[in-house]
């Protein structure tokens, strides 16, 4: 059995449990594959905004319930509420055991200030139209479906695969502006508040770069998603670096073979061991 690797933080978002295009296998490979001692989820990992009961496979039940081992056997997990899962803003700043709910974060790392947040307080969309927000939510949802048969033909073909949705917002300029104003006002921000990093979620684009204007200089960073891009960030030895799963050479190593078929009672008994060790701990 390979050993996992041992990093100091782990940052994950955009992870969309319960909808179609959500990665969840690829995901519990690489939660298998490392030791973090805080994992932050950065908002939008359970997608209350397309919740179906219809729709909520095994491999998605397995990603909770390994967050909760991870928190039983020590990791510090910090979830961040994002707009998909905003209906957790009514916990916020509640803990049970090593799980703690917040709408933001700031880090000291290595003497640097690390702030961390979702990002979605910047979408004008989300804020003054969330029905219409929500109604692109389904739309998405839809073309991940056409996207899985476009590359399960690809793949009979032998051909690569094809990711219709990132090529159509790559492509178009009202999105490619969007992104570069979400980067730019939130590394403001970062600035104007002396922060040393910034790390956000929501736009789906994997990012690290050095940003500065007349006032200063941050780190932005962005986590990605395990919808398209399939990324996280990971800071060990005073780096941050851009995890990618599909460039991963190691992850054959780290597949899923520990946790096997469960049901809902599986799920529930791990949130009763995460909150028994709390009640030890008092």
């Amino acid at each position: 059995m390979k050993t996992k690797r041992k990093i100091e933080i782990a940052v994950i978002s955009d992870v969309h449990l319960g909808t179609y295009g959500c990665h969840a296998k690829q995901l519990l490979t690489y939660l298998n594959s490392i030791t973090p001692k805080t994992l932050i989820l950065n908002g939008d990992i359970i997608d209350i905004w397309q919740f179906k009961k219809r729709y909520f496979p095994k491999s998605h039940l397995r990603v909770i319930k390994k967050l909760m081992d991870m928190a039983a056997d020590g990791t510090e997990i910090i979830y961040i509420t994002g707009n998909h899962d905003e209906m957790l803003r009514k916990f916020s700043d509640m803990t049970i055991g090593n799980i703690s709910i917040v709408d933001k974060a700031v880090l000291n790392l290595d003497g640097k200030k690390a702030w961390f947040f979702h990002g979605d307080v910047f979408d004008m969309s989300i804020q003054n139209a969330k029905w219409l927000a929500k109604l692109g939510g389904y739309g998405y949802d839809m073309l991940i479906l056409l996207n899985r048969f476009t590359n399960w033909c690809l793949e009979k073909m032998g051909r690569e695969k094809y990711s219709l949705s990132k090529k159509i917002k790559n492509s178009v300029k009202s999105a490619l502006k969007y992104i570069s104003d979400f980067e730019k006002v939130a590394s403001d921000l970062a600035i104007e508040n002396d922060y040393d990093y910034v790390i956000c979620g929501h736009i789906h684009q994997p990012k690290m770069q050095v940003t500065s204007n007349k006032y200063g200089k941050t780190t932005y960073l962005n986590s990605g998603d395990w919808v398209e891009n399939l990324t996280a960030l990971e800071y060990q030895f005073k780096r941050w670096k851009i995890y990618n799963y599909n460039n991963d050479k190691l992850r054959a190593f780290y597949a899923d073979e520990d946790i096997k078929d469960m049901e809902i009672k599986d799920l529930i008994a791990a949130i009763t061991v995460v909150e028994q060790k709390k009640k030890k701990k008092k």
